[in-house]
């Protein structure tokens, strides 16, 4: 132990180092050990302070005060104590060598996993390749069946013009031919049948515009579904949408209220005017007021992903607004349009009763909007009075159904006011 720290410490400075196998040879020759410090004296005590053999003229000496006993006495204790302290040490031995030799079979488990793992990602890698081809494929099919469609309704139309053209070119040079050359009699023997085919042509009808168009368009992030149990993404779009055939919807589209949260929907189109069935277009929504140039709505624009839009706007000022829908840039079905935000709704100040008779408890002083009066001095209706309206009414403005908005503005003179307190009675 002691080779094992440097030789500078004062602890082990004057150590002196034996070989075991000297030591050995030395017991078994039963010869016995001196002291270091004094070469004639054999080392038969030990000291308890110091934990190290000494000899009587080291106990004479510097261990003059310390507790010294001879070494058969001590031998005991301190030997179970060492074996002790060895056992342990053979105990933490197995331990090491028990996790040693976990840590080996724990490496050849990761090798072993690491080489299972790879072999499911070349597994999931080669299954993730095929399905990307297969999917390439079948777009590649609905590719060039989509053209192929395109192609023989194109072809369809062009027959079909083609032959309209050669019926009317034939039409025409047979009639130009009988004005030129016929003579009088012939050209009237043969108008009704000239005028005839020539009006059964000019009524036929045909299309101006190619049957189909271009539109084909390949979405790269688009979820196509699975494919060989891989989820894959591209789809091929033929439905292009057609802001000029696109509608809005919705009970709020022209008119409002102020500060409550109000409405529309729009409904995208394609160019043939089926419904796109899909979001992710370009919407954009302006809601400006019409005399207030620097009044604004900000409307909330929901892409439920379905082809429709929900248009949600709260304005804070009343009056007209201009309100403009536009998808890619361009103004759908009815926008601009008009909106119009009516003051926000005037709940009633009165009673909503049959007569101010019986909602006052019978007091002369309470009035009623709808004019009504009652025999004996009382100023508001009651049972059988001349202009009531005959059933439930608000005593504030005498309107006859209880959900309505009050007719009546905000109070400003003393009637209205003299109005509200006796219609509190």
């Amino acid at each position: 132990w002691c080779l094992l720290l440097p030789r500078r410490q004062k602890k082990t400075a004057s150590h002196a180092v034996t070989e075991l196998e000297n030591t050995k040879d030395c017991s078994q020759a039963g010869k016995p050990l001196l002291c270091p410090s004094h070469p004639t004296e054999e080392l038969q005590l030990f000291c308890e302070q110091c934990d190290q053999p000494v000899c009587r003229d080291c106990v004479l000496g510097r261990h003059r005060q310390h507790p010294c006993d001879f070494t058969a006495n001590v031998i005991h204790r301190h030997g179970d104590a060492l074996r002790e302290l060895l056992k342990s040490s053979q105990q933490h031995m197995d331990t090491l060598e028990d996790v040693l030799s976990q840590v080996d079979e724990m490496g050849s488990a990761v090798r072993s996993r690491a080489e299972a793992v790879a072999a499911e990602i070349c597994l999931f890698a080669r299954g993730y390749v095929k399905a990307i081809e297969e999917h390439r494929d079948r777009l590649l099919k609905q590719l060039e069946d989509l053209k192929v469609q395109k192609e023989n309704l194109l072809h369809l139309q062009k027959a079909q013009l083609q032959q309209l053209l050669l019926d009317m070119r034939t039409g025409v040079e047979f009639t130009e031919h009988l004005l030129m050359s016929g003579s009088d009699v012939e050209i009237l023997v043969s108008k009704g049948v000239v005028s005839s085919r020539l009006t059964k042509l000019n009524s036929v009808a045909y299309s101006t515009h190619p049957s189909v168009d271009d539109r084909i368009q390949f979405s790269p992030h688009e979820r196509a579904g699975q494919c060989c149990g891989y989820e894959v993404f591209g789809a091929i779009l033929n439905k292009v949408v057609d802001p000029a055939r696109c509608t809005l919807h919705g009970e709020d589209l022209h008119s409002a209220r102020q500060n409550q949260l109000s409405g529309f929907t729009l409904l995208c189109k394609d160019t043939t005017g089926e419904r796109m069935g899909r979001g992710g277009e370009a919407v954009r929504v302006t809601i400006t007021h019409k005399d207030k140039r620097d009044c604004a709505v900000k409307p909330t624009v929901c892409d439920n992903g379905d082809g429709t839009y929900c248009i949600s706007y709260s304005p804070e000022e009343p009056g007209l607004y201009a309100v403009c829908v536009c998808v890619k840039g361009q103004h759908v079905q009815g926008s601009p349009f008009t909106l119009m935000v009516k003051h926000k709704f005037r709940e009633h100040r009165g009673v909503f009763h049959c007569c101010t008779f019986c909602s006052s408890g019978g007091q002369k002083a309470a009035r009623c909007a709808c004019g009504g009066t009652m025999p004996g001095g009382y100023q508001g209706c009651g049972h059988g009075h001349k202009g009531h309206p005959g059933c439930h009414h608000w005593s504030c403005c005498g309107q006859v159904k209880e959900s309505s908005e009050c007719l009546c503005g905000p109070p400003s003179d003393t009637s209205q006011r003299s109005l509200l307190r006796t219609v509190a009675l």
